[in-house]
């Protein structure tokens, strides 16, 4: 029996011991908040302002492997509502979750750091940034469902397309 320091028997990727470990799986282990700044640079005047701000919000998804079968997914979300007179408010929130991995083709891992576990991950970090929002009296910022899978086959798209123009030939052909 695994003692409580192992953290990936909750998804009972522990060898078995005769061998039969050799199916697919993948999870997230756990998750947490890795970094998170709430900024309200122009208060108590950005309160009193009449027009309704512009919202930017970027996103951006990196991946790093911890050991053999352990990857830090970290799901980072810049919100900056601006103003005519400024800036009303900047939620930053780096959100991550260790994700354990065996016996997935190189393909399929990829395709599940870089679209599956930001989609698991979203609707946390997603409540993170109403929160904030809302706790920096504002009203709260919903960011709206993202289809990270559509997002992660357009890059793929992208990524052979510039493979193939730095080699010569149409974007089409491969």
């Amino acid at each position: 029996m695994a003692d409580e320091g192992d953290v990936l028997t909750d998804l009972d990727l522990d060898p078995a011991p005769n061998g039969a470990d050799n199916q697919p799986a993948a999870g997230i282990i756990t998750q947490y908040v890795k970094d998170m700044s709430v900024e309200v640079p122009n208060a108590p005047a950005s309160f009193q302002w009449k027009d309704a701000p512009q919202v930017d919000v970027q996103f951006n998804i990196a991946a790093r492997q911890i050991d053999g079968e352990v990857h830090e997914v970290e799901l980072k979300i810049n919100a900056t509502a601006k103003a005519e007179q400024g800036n009303a408010f900047l939620v930053e929130v780096a959100y991550c979750g260790l994700v354990g991995m065996r016996n997935l083709p190189e393909d399929q891992a990829h395709a599940f750091l870089y679209a599956e576990a930001p989609r698991l991950l979203f609707p946390f970090a997603r409540r993170i940034v109403a929160d904030a929002s809302r706790d920096a009296g504002q009203q709260p910022l919903v960011i709206d469902p993202i289809d990270f899978n559509g997002l992660y086959l357009q890059r793929l798209q992208a990524k052979k397309a510039e493979e193939a123009a730095a080699a010569g030939q149409p974007a089409g052909e491969a």
